[in-house]
């Protein structure tokens, strides 16, 4: 059955159970697969689908074998957008089975999927150590990496630990607290794009002009001349209404987080500028078995659904599993005794 909750995993019930009635003759309904999905990942959190802080450990050892420095590791932080359905969209008849609302009764939601994802910088490939995505809000997502770091997955000591997201003051506030040594890198097509959203405002009707300015803002910030950049924002004159709001946007944007634009010397030093790690983990996590066409998820069923798939590439699937199988046999024993 793990075979069957891991392929079920990966592509829709229905499609799963065709495939393991052609691999292996055992015919089983869709209903099966998505109950036996929900009951694997039920009270699955960040620690049980995380590797061990032995696994950890080596997998940093390795990466550090034959290097001067501590190797880099990464946290990166972003959320992702996800189809949902309310819960009352679910209707119900005798028996065990549910029956879903006609469609008309209820509208679908995209609710974001949180998530971080820990990685090693191992020249140019990144090695993966631990991802955990759910539909959650900040605290509970916080809740979670804070989980992490007091489990002791984390060797501080032996990594050299930085931390990549956007602007969102809430992120770094919660990030400090939690990792007050880490290295803080703002996203660097983030700033991009406020940079860009300037342009396209201030110089509306000049493209050329506004491609130069973006570049020039760029090597000035790359360089690490925030304040050059600050000085000629306050210097610029609207040149339309909405030119104003988005210079004074861009100020203060660039001013909470002057001391996250390093780019020079955090690419000098080996560290990524961009969180394209959260972003493909978003992809191959939530994207390929949540987005799918027609797909509106209750959130309980696409948390657990999230936590197997981190499961999975965090390399633990078959340990969850194994958990499930002893609790599913500690409840035989226990009737057994009743009996």
């Amino acid at each position: 059955m793990g075979a069957a909750a891991k392929l079920t995993a990966e592509v829709p019930d229905a499609t799963a159970w065709e495939l393991l009635a052609e691999l292996t003759g055992l015919k089983l309904s869709a209903q099966t697969a998505h109950t036996l999905t929900n009951e694997v990942a039920e009270g699955v959190g960040v620690v049980e689908v995380a590797p061990t802080r032995e696994e950890v450990a080596a997998t940093v050892a390795q990466v550090a074998a034959g290097k001067r420095r501590r190797p880099i590791m990464v946290l990166a932080i972003d959320g992702a957008y996800v189809p949902t359905r309310p819960e009352r969209a679910q209707g119900s008849r005798p028996g065990r089975k549910k029956t879903r609302a006609k469609r008309a009764r209820w509208r679908g939601e995209w609710r974001e999927a949180k998530g971080f994802r820990f990685y090693l910088m191992d020249d140019e490939r990144i090695v993966h150590i631990l991802s955990w995505h759910q539909i959650q809000d900040d605290e509970e997502l916080f809740a979670a990496l804070r989980q992490v770091k007091e489990a002791g997955l984390l060797p501080e000591d032996q990594v050299r630990l930085c931390v990549v997201a956007d602007g969102a003051q809430w992120i770094w506030a919660r990030v400090t607290e939690l990792f007050p040594t880490a290295r803080e890198i703002l996203d660097y097509y983030h700033c991009a794009g406020h940079i860009h959203q300037v342009a396209t405002t201030q110089y509306a009707d000049h493209p050329q002009q506004a491609l130069e300015w973006v570049e020039a803002t760029l090597a000035k910030l790359f360089m690490g001349e925030v304040d050059k950049v600050i000085g000629g924002l306050k210097r610029m004159r609207p040149s339309a209404v909405k030119a104003g709001p988005e210079i004074d946007n861009l100020i203060t944007y660039l001013r909470n987080n002057r001391h996250r634009i390093a780019y020079r010397s955090q690419r000098q030093g080996g560290y990524p500028l961009s969180s394209g790690g959260i972003e493909s983990a978003h992809k191959f996590i939530c994207h390929v078995r949540l987005k799918r066409s027609g797909a509106w998820w209750y959130v309980a069923n696409g948390n657990h659904m999230l936590a197997l798939r981190c499961a999975k590439y965090n390399g633990t699937f078959d340990r969850v599993f194994g958990h499930y199988q002893q609790k599913i046999l500690a409840k035989s024993q226990q009737k057994n005794v009743k009996k």
